[in-house]
C-alpha cells in the first residue's frame, strides 16, 4: 500500500463549558500516526470596544454577500479561548507507490522526526451584531494575528478562509446549510483579522463524541444501581444511531457541496463539524456545519496550472507521489484525499460515542486501521470482534447487511482512483438507512423484559420503537 505523509496542521479547540482538550488527532491528515494536545488559554474579562479598523480585504466581497466590514457594527464578549497548529517539518516515511510492499513491522516504525507548534495562534470571542437590520444576531470571531505575532502565514489562512466561504456563499444554488456562513469581519491596526461567523452552535462533533463516551462509561460503572432494562437499553442505541447518521449525513451535504463548487476541505474531522446540539434525544432539529476552511483548496482547473500556494503545497507534492501530474489526475486526487478524512471521521463517529471513555481514540483507532490492518477493513472488524467493549460499534457498522464497513472500506481504499465521491457517499442508502432497530432485536428485547412469548404474525409487525410500545400497552399479560 502507499503511505502519505504531508506536512500538516493539525488543530485543538476549547469545548465550550470548560475549555478544555479531549482527544484529538490529526484531522487533516490522512495517514499520519501522531496527534497535538493543544491547552488554550482562558479569560473571565469581557470587550465591548474594538480598536479602529481596515476593511480593505472584505470591501470585494461585500457588495455581492452584504458582508459587515464596520467593526463598530460589532459586540466583541469574552474569550472563548485559543488554540494552535501544529507542523510537520520532517519526517521517516516510507517510499510510495502501489508496486512496493512493506511488512507490519515496517509499519510500525513510521515515525515522525520534528513535530514543531505553528506560529498561528487563533482566538476565539463570542459576539453579536449590534447595528443594522441584522442586530442582535450572535457571532463567533475567529481571531488570526496580525504578521508580527503569527508571521505571513497567519494572513494567508486568514484571508484563504474569507475567500472560501465569500465564493461558497456567492453561489447561484444559495448557501448550504451544512457549511458555517461568514456574517462579515475587519482587520485591526495592528494587523489582527477578525473574521465573524453566525454563532450557530457551541459543539463540536468532537464535543459530542467525548460527552457521549464519558456517558457509557459513567452507566457502565453504575451497573444494577440504574434501570436499564433491555428495551430502554435498544432505544438508546436507537437514538445514538439516529443521531450520528445524521451527523455524517450533514457533514458529507457540505463537503458535496463544497467539491461541487470545486473547493476542497482538507481538514475534515471532529473538531470542525459545528453542532447545534449534542442531545440524542434532538436528533430530529441536528444541523451539523462544516467550519475551518482555512486550508481549503481551489481546484478550478484554471488553479491547477498555476504554482501552488504555500498552504497547497504539501497536498500536490503528494498527489504528485501518488501519480497524479495533470490537472485532471491532481483534481481527481484532491476529491480523492478529501473523502479519505471523511472516512477517518466516519470511524472515529461509529466507535467513539459507543464505547466507553478511553477504550477508542481517533489516534488508536487510525493506527488500527492504517499499521495494524493496512486499511483492510474485514480484518479490523475481525480484530475488534475480539473485544466485548466494542460491540456496540460493530453491530452499528454491521447493519444494513454490513453496509458501514462496505462504506468505510470504500472511503478508505489504498487507491485513491477507487474511492467513491462525496455525492456517491451521500447515495449509499443502505448505510442512511440505519435509522432503525433490528426487528429481531425489538422483539428478542420485549420477551426477555417482559417474560412474553410473541408469536411470529405479531412478531413480523413490530418493527419499530413506537410499535413495540403500543404492543407492550395493550397486551393483557405484560406489565
Amino acid at each position: 500500500m502507499s503511505i502519505r505523509w504531508r506536512h500538516k496542521k493539525s488543530r485543538a479547540e476549547p469545548s465550550s463549558a470548560e475549555v478544555t482538550i479531549g482527544p484529538t488527532m490529526l484531522l487533516a491528515v490522512p495517514d499520519c500516526l501522531t496527534s497535538l494536545r493543544y491547552n488554550p488559554t482562558t479569560s473571565g474579562s469581557t470587550s465591548n470596544s474594538v480598536s479602529p479598523t481596515r476593511t480593505r480585504r472584505l470591501c470585494n466581497c461585500k457588495a455581492t454577500l452584504n458582508l459587515i466590514t464596520n467593526s463598530d457594527s460589532f459586540e466583541v464578549g469574552r474569550l472563548l479561548g485559543s488554540y494552535g497548529f501544529m507542523n510537520i517539518t520532517s519526517y521517516s516515511g516510507l517510499q510510495s507507490g502501489t508496486d512496493v510492499e512493506y511488512s507490519p513491522g515496517d509499519l510500525g516504525r513510521l515515525r515522525v522526526q520534528d513535530v514543531g507548534e505553528g506560529n498561528v495562534k487563533i482566538s476565539l470571542y463570542e459576539g453579536r451584531i449590534s447595528q443594522g437590520p441584522r442586530s442582535g444576531t450572535p457571532v463567533l470571531f475567529k481571531v488570526y494575528p496580525g504578521q508580527r505575532a503569527g508571521g505571513m502565514e497567519a494572513d494567508m489562512m486568514a484571508a484563504n478562509e474569507l475567500n472560501a466561504h465569500s465564493f461558497l456563499q456567492s453561489s447561484s444554488k444559495g448557501i448550504c446549510q451544512n457549511l458555517l456562513i461568514l456574517v462579515g469581519g475587519f482587520e485591526t491596526k495592528t494587523g489582527e483579522q477578525w473574521l465573524a461567523f453566525r454563532n450557530d452552535g457551541k459543539y463540536s462533533a468532537a464535543d459530542y463524541a467525548k460527552v457521549t463516551s464519558e456517558r457509557v462509561s459513567k452507566n457502565r460503572a453504575l451497573g444494577e444501581q440504574i434501570s436499564w432494562n433491555p428495551f430502554e437499553q435498544a432505544q438508546t442505541i436507537k437514538r445514538r444511531r439516529d443521531f450520528v447518521v445524521k451527523l455524517l449525513q450533514g457533514a458529507m451535504r457540505g463537503l458535496a457541496f463544497m467539491h461541487e463548487h470545486d473547493r476542497l476541505h482538507q481538514s475534515l474531522g471532529p473538531s470542525s463539524i459545528v453542532l447545534n446540539t449534542i442531545f440524542e434525544r434532538d436528533a430530529a432539529y441536528l444541523v451539523p456545519r462544516l467550519r475551518d476552511l482555512a486550508f481549503s483548496v481551489d481546484i478550478r482547473y484554471s488553479y491547477l496550472d498555476e504554482a501552488p500556494g504555500t498552504l497547497s503545497e504539501g497536498l500536490w507534492r503528494r498527489a504528485t507521489a501518488a501519480g497524479a501530474f495533470t490537472p485532471m489526475e491532481k483534481r481527481a486526487f484532491g476529491l480523492a484525499d478529501d473523502i479519505y478524512e471523511a472516512g477517518l471521521l466516519f470511524a472515529y463517529l461509529a466507535f467513539v460515542p459507543f464505547c466507553e471513555a478511553g477504550i477508542m481514540d481517533s489516534l488508536s483507532l487510525q493506527r488500527l486501521l492504517e499499521s495494524t490492518f493496512q486499511l483492510d477493513v474485514e480484518a479490523t472488524r475481525e480484530y475488534c470482534l475480539a473485544d466485548d467493549r466494542l460491540i456496540d460499534a460493530i453491530r452499528f457498522l454491521d447493519l444494513g447487511d454490513g453496509a458501514g464497513w462496505e462504506l468505510l472500506q470504500a472511503m478508505l481504499n489504498p487507491d485513491f482512483r477507487k474511492r467513491p465521491i462525496a455525492e456517491a457517499v451521500l447515495n449509499h442508502r443502505r448505510i442512511w438507512a440505519l435509522d432503525s432497530l433490528d426487528n429481531v432485536k425489538i422483539v428478542m428485547a420485549l420477551e426477555e423484559e417482559f417474560k412474553l412469548e410473541i408469536p411470529d404474525k405479531e412478531a413480523d409487525k413490530i418493527d419499530s420503537s413506537n410499535l413495540a410500545i403500543e404492543y407492550i400497552y395493550n397486551h393483557p399479560l405484560a406489565g
